[in-house]
């Protein structure tokens, strides 16, 4: 079950989302180290991180516990969030600027020469969507970027930055329990545009549909929040994080769920 972002980047469309990975130097990070590369070893080949997590630390952890990649692994990372000083808070930023010393940052940390897929983590509304996205659309004519995407955006503004570059992923929030986005992933099933869902397990645990469903198939409700996802729409990519091994397993093993037309019409309802 295989998806090619852009139209020529395969990946399996399962991916792992390395958010909740711990990265300070102790036996958690050896142990978050040993999560993703397990993620690795059970086929997953799309990994998605970002600046805005630990300020860069996500990322050198992936290159500590994956450098040299694998042939066919994506290692997709995210920009357009800064600190607004020394030991600050996080703000939205996506003046060029920014997006500039940040992709130079991540390539810096990921130990790689090209960013296959860069994705703007928000689009700041103090800086006009249109030089954002040519921003890194410049990146990609330089050859430090190969693919643009988007994260969090409105039918709208994807409609808007697709008259700038070419747009080959979108990431929003979106799950079986949690549709508000449906607009958005319609948009991109029509184009051809990769769709990521984050928190794409959300309130499944909690959910009596899933949880009937969950029982029927010998599965867990995170498993068959996953496989309704994948079931959705053929440009759906899940990106389910954990740090938790038992967890990663269960969530690979999604894939391979199928559900019944009278199951997926429950779920949809």
């Amino acid at each position: 079950m295989t998806f090619r972002i852009a139209g020529d980047l395969e990946v399996r469309r399962l991916g792992f989302g390395a958010m909740h990975l711990p990265t300070e130097p102790d036996s958690a990070r050896a142990a978050a180290v040993s999560v993703v590369r397990r993620a690795v070893d059970l086929g997953v080949t799309l990994i998605d991180t970002a600046y805005l997590y630990g300020g860069g630390a996500n990322e050198e952890l992936l290159a500590e516990a994956l450098h040299p990649y694998p042939d066919g692994l994506l290692v997709t990372t995210k920009v357009g969030v800064a600190r607004t000083g020394p030991g600050g808070g996080w703000e939205l930023n996506g003046r060029p600027e920014v997006l500039r010393e940040q992709v130079d940052q991540a390539l810096r940390r990921l130990r790689v020469e090209r960013l296959e897929l860069l994705q703007l983590h928000r689009v700041d509304p103090g800086v006009p969507l249109v030089d954002q996205v040519g921003a890194l659309r410049d990146l990609r004519d330089a050859g430090k970027v190969g693919r643009i995407g988007l994260s969090e955006v409105t039918t709208a503004e994807l409609e808007q930055a697709r008259g700038v570059v070419d747009v080959a992923s979108v990431q929003n929030r979106y799950s079986l329990v949690d549709r508000e986005h449906e607009p958005v992933l319609r948009a991109c099933g029509a184009a051809g545009i990769a769709f990521l869902p984050w928190r794409p397990v959300l309130g499944a645990a909690t959910d009596a549909a899933v949880g009937a469903v969950a029982d029927e198939l010998g599965a867990t409700p995170a498993q068959v929040a996953l496989a309704w996802l994948l079931a959705r729409s053929p440009v759906v990519l899940p990106i389910p994080g954990t740090a938790n091994p038992a967890h990663l397993e269960e969530n690979v093993a999604a894939a391979d769920l199928r559900l019944s037309a009278d199951q997926l019409a429950r779920l949809d309802r």
